[in-house]
């Protein structure tokens, strides 16, 4: 018994620190500054390539956890959430708050030491996410408008912390993640609108999945692709992309609005969770073929 207790012990304290600073997303968000940093470095230093990984998921990381402390009784009235560390008990308040605490402060010293301006950058994404958005969200849609800017952060991030510089390209980068994040957003809002509603949550446009959301989904979507065709017509400085990589980024567009499109007409939560896995998609395919087209043009 105590041999299988001593290696539960580690198990859940893994577990928790992976659920509490919800790695899935931490990494998604990291794979999206590794793909900024490879668009801005002149040479690849894995030494600041790896700062960023660590001072990333840590900025994240603590932003998570933030969110999970002031939310915690909300998350215990929706299905999705309850089983959190926090809901379930499995977590207490101060320790959520230490770790929240070294996170932040780790992250911070770790992106400082690349430069300060991506040090700054990441300080910023935590104090929107945390004092801003993550309040805003039981008061008003306009929520995901402000959640938007740190979310659009991380891409760009990548960038500063190539280059110590923040110009038209970075900010290139800052507008299509801007832009994405609502056709994201909304479709989650849409197939988890009652779970939302037992937290007393407004993610969606209109307060409801009805047809102006959908329009709003198209619109943003519609925007999304063609601030991601931007850089194909030589206007964002070192940011810049070949038409083949255009027609393929018109292409995964177009299978984006597609979905979006669909909602429209169909309005289930189906339909919404597959635009939300489709735009998923997109935001990566869309890195990578970045990405690989600087360096095989």
């Amino acid at each position: 018994m105590s041999i299988a207790r001593s290696h539960s012990v580690p198990g859940s304290i893994i577990r928790n620190f992976k659920e509490i600073t919800k790695v899935r997303l931490s990494v998604s968000v990291v794979f999206s500054s590794v793909a900024g940093y490879l668009l801005g470095a002149e040479t690849i230093d894995y030494y600041i390539l790896l700062l960023l990984c660590i001072g990333g998921y840590c900025m994240v990381g603590a932003s998570n956890v933030f969110n999970q402390i002031i939310e915690r009784d909300l998350d215990a009235l929706m299905d999705r959430t309850k089983d959190r560390p926090l809901p379930a008990g499995r977590m207490g308040v101060t320790p959520a708050f230490i770790l929240a605490s070294i996170l932040t402060l780790t992250g911070i010293v770790v992106l400082y030491v690349i430069n300060p301006q991506t040090a700054m950058f990441g300080a910023i994404s935590i104090f929107m996410y945390v004092s801003l958005y993550t309040p805003l969200k039981t008061r008003t849609p306009l929520s995901v408008f402000v959640g938007a800017f740190p979310g659009a952060i991380p891409f760009m991030l990548g960038w500063v912390a190539a280059t110590n510089d923040f110009g038209i390209e970075p900010g290139t980068l800052f507008m299509i993640q801007f832009f994405w994040q609502f056709p994201h957003f909304w479709a989650i809002g849409w197939f988890l609108y009652e779970d939302y509603k037992k937290g007393g949550f407004f993610m969606l446009p209109n307060g409801k999945r009805d047809k102006g959301t959908a329009i709003q989904v198209i619109l943003y979507s519609i925007w999304t692709v063609l601030a991601s065709l931007i850089p194909a017509v030589g206007v964002t400085g070192r940011l810049y992309i070949t038409p083949i990589s255009a027609i393929l980024i018109g292409g995964i567009g177009i299978w984006l609005i597609y979905y979006a499109v669909r909602l429209y007409k169909l309005k289930t939560e189906k339909a919404a969770r597959q635009l939300m896995l489709v735009s998923v998609s997109y935001i990566t395919l869309l890195q990578v073929i970045y990405v690989v087209d600087k360096f095989i043009r």
